[in-house]
């Protein structure tokens, strides 16, 4: 073989190579190009879905105010009823209590009307316990 042939063989294989080393970093640079564009597009659907949740969660605060809402209503509802309630039983309770003082106040007058002086000796008796026992 001749100095020109080794020569162009050489330039051939340095050319071919090359081509090579070209076509490699293209498909490497088309890889990125692809992996970027994935990524972006995987970032895309992540922004979406996390949106997608925001949205969710703020649909359920809202049900959940409302309910919240709701139930404060029907327990002031139900605590007006029930204030209701014991009021009317405290009324009854205060008439019953007024009719049994009033029934104890007619026997006993009926009974100081029978018997004056034992009934005055009695009042006279208890004053005087009673003026004994403030002196103390």
């Amino acid at each position: 073989m001749n100095p020109n042939e080794m020569k162009d063989r050489a330039k051939d294989a340095i050319n071919n190579t090359a081509d090579k080393a070209k076509s490699a970093t293209d498909a490497a640079g088309n890889a990125a190009d692809k992996a970027k564009q994935s990524a972006g597009g995987v970032m895309d659907s992540i922004r979406d879905e996390v949106k997608d949740v925001a949205h969710s969660v703020s649909d359920f605060a809202h049900v959940a105010k409302d309910r919240l809402k709701e139930y404060a209503g029907e327990a002031g509802d139900t605590a007006k009823h029930a204030a209701d309630k014991v009021q009317h039983w405290a009324g009854d309770a205060y008439d019953a209590t007024a009719h049994a003082a009033g029934d104890f106040g007619k026997e006993m007058t009926a009974l100081v009307r029978k018997y004056p002086i034992p009934a005055l000796l009695v009042g006279f008796g208890v004053g005087m316990l009673l003026g004994r026992v403030s002196r103390v």
